[in-house]
């Protein structure tokens, strides 16, 4: 964990009726001194959209060789490697040179259609890649507690995080899929 980063435990309760994925998980984060809650409730998303046993946090934003999450084969190959944010075009390079599946989730809406708009062209031609631009209904960064107990409920395409005082509605538009 980075040095003077912030411990955040999170217990998830995802029930993804699309995937018909049911598990609860949970994690102890370290919160990045130069991440902001947004981007941890982030990280908790492109968790709970992609949840298996084998998805795990990375050290991400304190570490440039990995990503946000990653899934890891037993040889220890790298199955799915999820970025956030805008990445450059030398990152996405590598991971997907690294990866047999690369995800970027964008979320910051105006800065992100700039960002996808000057970078489409270019990553085109990474085959295993997908960008997915996250819109977030709700105030997501009242969710973000040192304890967080969270209900992950997606169903058609939709997932709504739910706390005791708070509810968020998180749709996907899919920039470029596999």
């Amino acid at each position: 964990m980075a040095a003077n980063a912030t411990i955040y435990k999170a217990s998830l309760n995802i029930a993804d009726m699309d995937r018909h994925y049911y598990a609860e998980h949970n994690f102890t984060l370290a919160k990045h001194p130069s991440e902001n809650d947004y981007r941890l409730m982030i990280r908790l998303v492109a968790f709970v959209l992609n949840a298996n046993e084998d998805l795990v946090f990375c050290k991400g934003i304190a570490q440039d060789d990995e990503p946000d999450l990653w899934q890891k084969a037993l040889d220890g190959d790298i199955k799915l490697w999820i970025d956030l944010g805008q990445p450059d075009e030398k990152r996405i390079k590598k991971a997907c040179g690294r990866s047999q599946k690369v995800i970027i989730y964008t979320y910051q809406e105006g800065s992100a259609s700039a960002w996808w708009k000057q970078t489409e062209k270019v990553i085109k031609r990474f085959k295993n890649l997908s960008v997915v631009n996250l819109n977030i209904d709700g105030n997501i960064e009242e969710m973000a507690k040192r304890a967080m107990m969270l209900q992950c409920n997606i169903s058609d395409g939709e997932l709504t995080l739910l706390d005791d005082e708070n509810s968020v509605t998180i749709t996907e538009d899919r920039w470029k899929e596999i």
